[in-house]
């Protein structure tokens, strides 16, 4: 059984491992590979950062953050990043954060999510993200520096969490 819950510094080591793994790929993060791991636990363990991870029989197998997107008038919309230990996938690990992070961010008060940069070529993730309610709002021409494939396009994706903000009808 998946369990959620708030990241805590025994965490860290799990964290890491994790967070290389996924990084090394170069196919989905702008992180470079050779990033420390003290400034990818200061990144994602931020003080202003809300981190959760995922458990499956005891095991941290996927980690997310919520933070605010941008500062002062931009604050009330929340940004995400999420990960995913290669082997857990198919468990459905993705899909629960997602969904718990769109109760979470309702709950600390965020009016929508915007995710800045979704790799195109990434088709599980934009998938996913469609499924959970996501739209892609833009995309970003060769954006993101794929490590094999070169440039490649990323999407802007956002979710409206409060109604009040969804166009109205003439």
């Amino acid at each position: 059984m998946l369990r959620l819950r708030q990241a805590t510094a025994s965490d860290h080591d799990a964290v890491w491992a994790m967070f290389q793994t996924v990084v090394a790929g170069g196919d989905a993060y702008v992180f470079e590979a050779d990033m420390t791991r003290e400034d990818a636990l200061a990144y994602w363990f931020h003080p202003k950062t809300h981190t959760y991870v995922a458990e499956h029989e005891g095991r941290v197998v996927g980690s997310y953050i919520l933070k605010a997107n941008h500062p002062g008038r931009g604050a009330h919309v929340a940004n995400g990043s999420y990960m995913v230990a290669p082997d857990a996938r198919g468990l459905g690990v993705g899909q629960s954060m997602g969904e718990h992070s769109i109760a979470e961010a309702r709950r600390l008060g965020y009016r929508a999510i915007q995710f800045n940069i979704v790799v195109a070529t990434n088709e599980a993730a934009v998938k996913l993200w469609q499924k959970v309610g996501f739209t892609i709002v833009g995309t970003l021409p060769g954006a993101f520096r794929h490590a094999t494939l070169g440039y490649v396009d990323a999407y802007v994706m956002y979710l409206t969490l409060d109604d009040s903000l969804l166009p109205h009808p003439h």
